[in-house]
């Protein structure tokens, strides 16, 4: 089987599981943060909405920088309305999607890399970074979405199984 075989139905189930919860997120509050420290949900949501998308850069690239000056320099997704999150995760989900179809198993172990202010903060194979870098930290970013939620009393939907406010069995 192919590396892109093997990953492409978890890549589609967490892509899934992350739209339930960005449907929800409420528009009108894009500046409430649980905390000082906490980024405000409207980035929250928009960044969590951008890293299906690091799928296609994990695989077209071989490195990223990141930091002042780095030469691809992106501004940062916040949300502006609900049709406008989800419209843009759609977009940055089937370009993920696509490109992880068109690897190869050759490209999938080939080293990536993350640097910062020009230091390697790591290299790892693209198959790994795809997983960790972008699912799990989809999955994190969705979870902290789900805290912002319960504290806003918006229904939790279930993801992995019930939620308090989804019985799915």
């Amino acid at each position: 089987m192919a590396i892109r075989d093997a990953i492409l139905p978890e890549f589609d189930h967490e892509v899934a599981n992350t739209r339930k919860v960005l449907e929800r997120v409420p528009e009108g509050k894009p500046d409430y943060k649980p905390h000082e420290k906490s980024m405000p949900m409207g980035r929250l949501a928009g960044h969590t909405a951008e890293l299906p998308g690091w799928a296609k850069e994990t695989i077209l690239r071989d490195s990223i920088e990141v930091g002042p000056g780095a030469p691809q320099q992106h501004a940062p997704l916040v949300m502006a309305s609900r049709k406008q999150l989800l419209e843009e995760f759609d977009k940055r989900a089937a370009a993920g999607r696509a490109a992880i179809a068109g690897a190869s198993d050759e490209e999938m172990m080939k080293p990536w890399s993350l640097i910062a202010n020009g230091k390697t903060i790591f290299t790892l194979p693209k198959i790994a970074v795809l997983r960790g870098f972008v699912m799990n930290h989809m999955i994190h970013h969705r979870a902290q979405l789900g805290v912002y939620l319960r504290l806003n009393d918006v229904p939790v939907p279930s993801i992995y199984g019930p939620s308090a406010d989804e019985q799915v069995f």
